[in-house]
């Protein structure tokens, strides 16, 4: 049987959360545009729709290092606090208006102080925009939680002092800690030393693994390194040797009996070759043997995305049902990087009864 069509507004409407979106790859065009002008920086193109085409098509090159590239632009204009105010304020705006109710933001401040700040005065400075957004979100009925996801660049060597800072601000906004930059030759273990830091303080982590290398590098991530969720992971499927059949792999079964979230992707993996298509996507595959599978955009801007958009690409091409949908968005909040108690109040009494409505 074909599941019922679930109108945009229908997804729009229904409460989401996100654990895997950068906030240098989710500017609004008009903003990049303006902040350019303001700091100097040549762009492509000084029209907002066709620099919005511009990334869109730049990503959809199938290489995850040009991927990558396409984020010299957005970060030309995060170097100044009055840019990283506004970035971080319209990040959560524009969450909200997608009807994201928790999201989990990362950037890595070492990107970030071209300009002269310190890597202590970009994470206030952000978190001082993130704050603003959530108070106007809130004033407009929309409220949104967001928390910070501090990076480590994997091709550089300052991940520790980056673990450092989300210590030191754990408790002012910054719930967590991942690996960011180019998987496939530089292993999570080269940063073991930020990850034993972030074990001994009790701060959780992510990492990157999984998307442009494949087996080791979950397994490093995990067993090595002892992160307590995995960016996009579409790679276990290597474990999977046939997905119909369901027998698991070893490491595959330590991910989904474990309940070891998976932060997929799937516009973004489309792009840099990791997927072939919607359609097959691992995340459907995934869902239905149980794993603990998420739903998150990665870079919006660049992938011309929203939660909405992603959600609407899965009922439209992979036959997903509103309760698959609900599954993903209470699949997130169980493995949020916040408290136990607060996790559950929102699915309790936002995510439910918002799902509730729409069936």
């Amino acid at each position: 049987m074909t599941a019922p069509r679930i109108s945009t507004d229908t997804l729009r409407r229904l409460p989401k959360a996100v654990l895997h979106d950068h906030l240098d790859g989710g500017l609004r065009p008009a903003t990049v545009v303006e902040l350019a002008d303001a700091v100097g920086h040549t762009l492509p193109t000084t029209d907002p729709d066709e620099l919005a085409a511009w990334y869109y098509d730049a990503a959809n090159s199938g290489d995850l290092v040009r991927y990558i590239a396409t984020f010299e632009h957005t970060l030309a204009v995060m170097q100044t606090r009055e840019g990283l105010l506004r970035t971080a304020e319209e990040y959560v705006l524009d969450l909200a208006a997608d009807g994201v109710v928790y999201g989990e933001v990362r950037y890595a401040p070492e990107l970030n102080v071209r300009g002269g700040l310190t890597l202590a005065e970009v994470v206030e400075t952000v978190q001082e925009g993130l704050a603003a957004g959530m108070a106007k979100a809130a004033a407009a009925g929309t409220p949104v939680r967001v928390g910070t996801l501090l990076c480590g660049m994997r091709m550089f060597d300052r991940t520790k002092e980056a673990a450092d800072l989300a210590v030191a601000f754990r408790d002012a906004g910054v719930v967590g800690f991942d690996i960011a930059g180019a998987e496939d030759g530089f292993p999570p273990a080269d940063h073991l030393a930020a990850f034993e830091h972030l074990r001994r303080e009790s701060v959780p982590f992510t990492i990157h693994a999984g998307e442009a290398h494949g087996l080791p590098s979950i397994h490093q991530a995990l067993q090595v390194c002892g992160a307590q969720r995995i960016g996009h992971g579409v790679r276990i499927t290597d474990d999977i040797p046939d997905l119909a059949d369901g027998k698991l792999g070893r490491l595959a079964g330590w991910v989904r009996d474990r309940r070891i979230a998976l932060e997929m992707c799937p516009t973004s993996n489309l792009q840099t070759g990791a997927a072939t298509s919607i359609a097959e996507h691992p995340i459907t595959a995934l869902k239905d043997l149980g794993f603990r599978v998420t739903l998150n955009t990665d870079n919006r801007l660049v992938s011309g995305t929203t939660m909405t958009r992603e959600m609407s690409l899965l009922v439209e091409e992979a036959g997903w049902t509103v309760e698959d949908l609900r599954t993903v968005t209470v699949n997130a909040l169980k493995s949020a990087f916040i408290p136990f108690d607060e996790r559950n109040a929102l699915i309790e009494d936002v995510v439910l009864p918002g799902y509730a409505a729409a069936l």
